[in-house]
């Protein structure tokens, strides 16, 4: 184990399962269950869907489940260089800062290049896509991204015929994230694709949601985005952009590598060894449903895994 630790913080205990849902989603969903749980299905509350995205016509890659407020997703995080609970990120990212921004393109890559955040963004149209979002400890959203596709940065730099993966890193800001100054994880943190991976139309390179800059605590200013993998490997704050012949040693495999693989995709029917994958509970509903295999998107992406162990490689 290469990952120093700092009290009585241990990796078993950054994601229970009974940490899954946020207290007040519970407190907020046992709450309507016993004052009439069925009128509250029948008839949405006004003040959740004031900002439901998209309002026009959707596109070819969209899901056709409703989006998750605003609120729910930029209250609701993942994004440990801030803390470990879900409110952390938004309680303690306001002082960090994602201008001004530069992302390094390195490796095996025919136009290596340190880009500021203007110009890296600038040859490529930005779309809207509302995806599917699933989380490895068990919950869901459905969330609206702006962003382009990371195939077309990859026609842009040419990776060489080396390339075979392609690594992503987040900034290190001790000083403006304060998850960092704990030990729990290898920082800065660090994630991969097989370049397969990076090449399907569904990964994005996220700079927004709800047609708005990123958050802080949702990854500003540039996030990776992969809807049929669980959650963390959508690394957040990327800075550096790497491609290489060797399958990255990535942050959360380093820490527990029995728990978290490196494809990471999402398997109903491969349970994680603290609690099973083969339900969730989307953010803001009380019922779990089924888990879908590759998050609802196997027919964009199952051909890339087919023949493969997906036990073994999970």
């Amino acid at each position: 184990m290469l990952i120093k630790r700092t009290g009585d913080l241990k990796t078993s205990e950054i994601t229970p399962e009974h940490l899954y849902l946020n207290r007040r989603d519970f407190i907020r969903g046992a709450s309507a269950a016993g004052i009439g749980l069925a009128s509250s299905l029948v008839f949405p509350d006004p003040a959740r869907s004031d900002d439901r995205w998209p309002r026009g016509k959707r596109g070819p890659y969209d899901t056709d489940e409703e989006a998750n407020t605003f609120k729910d997703i930029t209250t609701y995080n993942n994004f440990y260089e801030f803390g470990v609970d879900k409110s952390d990120p938004a309680a303690n990212s306001a002082g960090f800062q994602p201008k001004p921004w530069t992302v390094r393109i390195e490796g095996d890559v025919k136009k290596p290049a340190t880009y500021n955040l203007e110009d890296f963004i600038k040859p490529y149209k930005l779309e809207d896509r509302i995806y599917r979002m699933r989380c490895v400890e068990g919950w869901s959203m459905v969330i609206p991204w702006r962003g382009f596709p990371l195939s077309d940065l990859l026609k842009k730099v040419e990776p060489t015929s080396r390339a075979k993966f392609v690594t992503f890193e987040t900034v290190y800001r001790p000083g403006q994230m304060p998850g960092q100054k704990q030990r729990f994880l290898e920082w800065p943190y660090v994630e991969g694709l097989r370049m397969d991976e990076a090449l399907n139309p569904l990964t994005l390179l996220a700079v927004g949601l709800y047609g708005k800059d990123l958050p802080n605590q949702n990854g500003a200013p540039l996030r990776l985005v992969t809807p049929w993998k669980y959650g963390f490997k959508g690394i957040k704050s990327i800075v550096k952009i790497n491609f290489t012949d060797k399958e990255p040693r990535t942050t959360w495999n380093i820490s527990a590598p029995g728990e978290y693989g490196f494809y990471s995709n999402v398997n109903p029917g491969v349970d994680h060894p603290r609690w099973s994958q083969k339900s969730e509970r989307r953010i803001g509903e009380f019922f779990k449903r089924k888990t879908l295999m590759f998050n609802g998107y196997a027919d964009q992406v199952a051909s890339m895994y087919a023949g493969m162990d997906m036990r073994k490689n999970f």
